[in-house]
């Protein structure tokens, strides 16, 4: 009686976490170039076949090319390289489909990338043109409020600053700025209340010249940052001392073969869910190379470089249930969707995907 009874209370939560899953729908929103893009595309995705359907294509002729969440996925903002502005957009909870809200100046030249506190009170805005960091205070509309602060680069007479990318630590207190012209990863301390940024005690990381640092990620346990450096396709790793934010150099490693030759350039970098392996982006190789990541100290072990199957992966996006890979291959007007493997970290290409023109960004919904 007691192991019927056990049956049919395990068939009952079966039975109820099969329900609830099939109830949530999952929506992909798509960031483009708008010299053949509309602007945002929305697609409501079933991963289980591998199928889509359209749900919008919310037009924006100025190249909304890099998008974010808000942290409450009730809004969405984008980096509007073409007129130099971002804008923030509410979400539809029934359908997922976007409304304007409101645009702002990124105040300096050609914004290409945007992320927000992870408590949803600021927008940083990275300038590549200008070299320029600035930040927002985000109103509880959703709407983006007035200017918190702004930082300009300074290059030398070689090196002109191109701001690239600002990531926030989780708890918000830092931010971590790369500039790919200056070869430096800024680290900032975050006002909780203003938005204010103060330099560091430590206030950058240096890598090597020519480097020039594109995209950052913090490992999940918060005791280490990488940086996807474009122009020699290499990952710098770095130590973070928790109290200040400083980042210690840890390591250097190629992010391509050894006995490749061609011209490649490193765009995007993320980590698994659960921290066990670490991807970034080629852009010549056409590859998304894969890192096993030693937890207690950091080092990384290269595991290999699945094919893209299309040129130029740009932005791309590890399913946040760590089963499935999405990557945006600019060139190639595809989104691809590959299965990972959660015990080697591989991917395998599923054949499967949605034609884009000039993707750029790609950003994971469940709605409820």
């Amino acid at each position: 009686m007691k192991k019927l009874t056990f049956s049919i209370i395990c068939l009952l939560s079966a039975l109820m976490t099969w329900a609830q899953e099939a109830k949530t729908r999952e929506i992909l929103y798509v960031g483009t170039y708008t010299q053949k893009g509309e602007g945002i595309y929305v697609y409501e995705f079933d991963r289980i076949n591998f199928t889509y359907k359209e749900l919008q294509v919310l037009t924006n002729k100025n190249s909304p090319s890099y998008i974010e969440l808000h942290p409450n996925k009730q809004f969405l903002y984008s980096a509007n390289e073409d007129n130099h502005t971002i804008s923030s957009y509410k979400i539809d909870p029934a359908t997922a489909r976007l409304t304007p809200l409101n645009e702002k100046s990124s105040v300096g030249k050609g914004p290409c990338h945007v992320s927000l506190d992870p408590k949803g009170r600021f927008i940083y805005v990275s300038n590549y043109g200008s070299g320029l960091l600035a930040v927002y205070r985000l109103n509880p509309d959703g709407t983006i409020g007035e200017l918190a602060d702004s930082i300009q680069d300074i290059g030398t007479g070689t090196q002109k600053p191109h701001m690239h990318s600002v990531i926030p630590s989780a708890d918000g207190k830092f931010i971590y700025a790369s500039d790919l012209g200056i070869d430096k990863i800024m680290v900032y301390l975050v006002d909780q209340k203003t938005g204010k940024l103060t330099p560091g005690s430590v206030p950058y990381a240096d890598v090597q010249a020519g480097d020039g640092p594109r995209h950052f990620a913090i490992h999940p346990n918060g005791n280490f940052g990488y940086s996807a450096c474009e122009l020699k396709s290499v990952v710098n790793s770095f130590q973070i001392v928790k109290n200040s934010g400083a980042l210690v150099p840890l390591e250097r490693v190629s992010m391509v073969p050894a006995d490749f030759t061609g011209k490649t350039y490193a765009a995007d970098i993320h980590f698994s869910p659960d921290g066990k392996f670490l991807y970034a982006s080629n852009r010549g190789h056409e590859s998304i190379v894969v890192y096993a990541v030693d937890a207690k100290t950091g080092k990384l072990t290269t595991v290999g470089y699945p094919e893209t199957h299309g040129k130029h992966p740009r932005n791309f996006l590890v399913d946040e249930k760590g089963e499935l890979v999405f990557v945006t291959n600019r060139d190639n007007n595809n989104l691809v969707f590959f299965k990972r493997n959660k015990e080697t970290g591989l991917l395998s290409y599923t054949e499967k995907e949605i034609n884009i023109p000039t993707p750029v960004c790609v950003k994971q919904l469940f709605l409820k």
